[in-house]
């Protein structure tokens, strides 16, 4: 029996290749989470950034609190199953009026997982609308191979590598995801998406968070770590990480660098980069 999500929305999910809009916080769950963030900012002298955008999770409590939100994994199990593993967080800011943007892409293209039995639960810390860019997907996209995409490292482009889809998307046939604070999408790691640039007088904040099954692997990187949130884990194929105990705890800020490392490897393979 499902979880949380009605029988229509998994087969939704199947069938689109995403699901929204899902209620998993209150206005206040979500306006608090929203205030640790910018508290972060504002004692660190501006935006979150760089390798702090990446595995999150690990350097916040917070973070990690939501990652484990009994309402998220719910939905989570509902498309994936009982054993999950939290693989990743990604913030995906865009300050109002900034020129930033997000590309048509599939998530798997650099990901270097063994299967693309992954979805990102995208979490909305502000308003999330076509004003402030809410991200857009190309239904039944997902039921693709992964396509050809080029890199571009276009400086006004959230993406590591700036990728693009490098085959034609009809934009004609593109939904627009929108979300209040609070809510959340689920999207299939194959699924064409993108976004516009925050149009809007307020910043738009999105959390990324990238489940998989525990039978998933790395087979690019020589290593790779995951956080069971869920469930257990009968395969072992990533290195287990820890939860945070405070912020920015200095022996998890070594294992955070180390784990960012890795996956700087791993998205960057085939260019001069190694560090977010």
């Amino acid at each position: 029996m499902p979880k949380i999500l009605p029988k229509e929305a998994i087969e939704s999910y199947r069938k689109d290749g995403f699901y929204s809009p899902i209620h998993v916080l209150s206005e206040a769950q979500a306006t608090a989470a929203r205030a640790r963030l910018e508290a972060y900012e504002e004692s660190s002298g501006g935006p979150i950034g760089g390798a702090y955008r990446f595995k999150t999770h690990l350097l916040f409590p917070w973070v990690d609190e939501l990652v484990r939100d009994e309402s998220i994994l719910d939905a989570v199990e509902d498309v994936l199953g009982p054993n999950i593993l939290c693989w990743n967080t990604n913030f995906f800011i865009k300050e109002a009026g900034d020129p930033g943007f997000v590309s048509w892409h599939q998530d798997s293209t650099y990901w270097g997982l063994s299967e693309p039995d992954v979805v990102t639960a995208w979490l909305a810390l502000s308003p999330a609308n076509e004003a402030s860019g809410a991200m857009q997907m190309i239904p039944g996209s997902h039921l693709l191979d992964q396509v050809a995409h080029r890199d571009t490292f276009d400086e006004d482009n959230l993406l590591t590598r700036g990728q693009e889809i490098a085959v034609e998307v009809n934009e004609d046939e593109a939904q627009l995801i929108e979300l209040e604070p609070g809510e959340m999408s689920l999207h299939h790691v194959r699924i064409f998406h993108a976004s516009a640039p925050n149009r809007s007088t307020d910043r738009r904040i999105g959390l990324a968070i990238r489940y998989i099954p525990t039978h998933v692997s790395q087979v690019v990187g020589e290593s790779d770590s995951a956080a069971l949130v869920r469930g257990v884990d009968d395969y072992g194929h990533f290195e287990a990480e820890p939860r945070p105990e405070s912020d920015l705890a200095p022996a998890m800020l070594e294992l955070h660098q180390r784990y960012a490392d890795n996956q700087a490897k791993v998205l960057y393979r085939g260019t001069d980069r190694t560090s977010f």
